[in-house]
């Protein structure tokens, strides 16, 4: 694993295809970067400096982009992580550490910002019962429906309303 107190990486640097899975490169000078097919995936770029960073046809899979500085829109874009369509099964942490696996329906409007966490406006619980971390009054039940009480379109507000969730009950579970 690298870590990017290790590297030297100034402004302008080659990175030109580098394997940098799981690299920790948080708050990294990464500005003007050549990053052309780089892989990034899984690496932690939290609070990095992408200004000007070419980043064409990186694979940034899971790489963790919260409060990247300057990261372009097209990129950005590209991260969006739940399906855009369709219904799929998502996890979802309770208090007590109980993990709730739900289904995000179809009609259910979605969104994610720069990581792995989600939010949808409603959801279904498929398995597990819980009380959300945030709140007292949202329980989740088995069959039941849950809808959120104030949805926040914009989606790059991370923490925004919604009903937060993960793709993976690996990630819910590390949350």
């Amino acid at each position: 694993m690298i870590n990017e107190k290790e590297l030297d990486i100034s402004p302008r640097a080659n990175l030109w295809r580098a394997d940098l899975r799981e690299a920790d490169l948080s708050g990294a000078d990464l500005s003007g970067a050549d990053l052309w097919r780089a892989d990034l995936r899984w690496a932690d770029l939290r609070w990095a400096n992408l200004s000007g960073a070419n980043l064409r046809r990186a694979n940034l899979r899971g790489a963790d982009l919260s409060g990247a500085k300057n990261i372009c829109t097209l990129v950005a874009a590209r991260l969006f992580v739940p399906p855009q369509e369709g219904s799929f099964i998502a996890f979802k942490k309770c208090r007590g550490d109980r993990i709730i696996k739900l289904i995000v329906p179809a009609e259910a409007r979605r969104s994610s910002a720069t990581t792995r966490k989600c939010r949808a406006d409603l959801v279904q619980v498929l398995e597990g019962e819980g009380v959300s971390i945030y709140d007292e009054t949202t329980v989740y039940t088995p069959g039941e429906i849950v809808r959120c009480d104030r949805w926040e379109e914009d989606r790059w507000i991370e923490c925004g309303g919604g009903i937060h969730f993960y793709m993976t009950r690996e990630e819910a579970e590390a949350h």
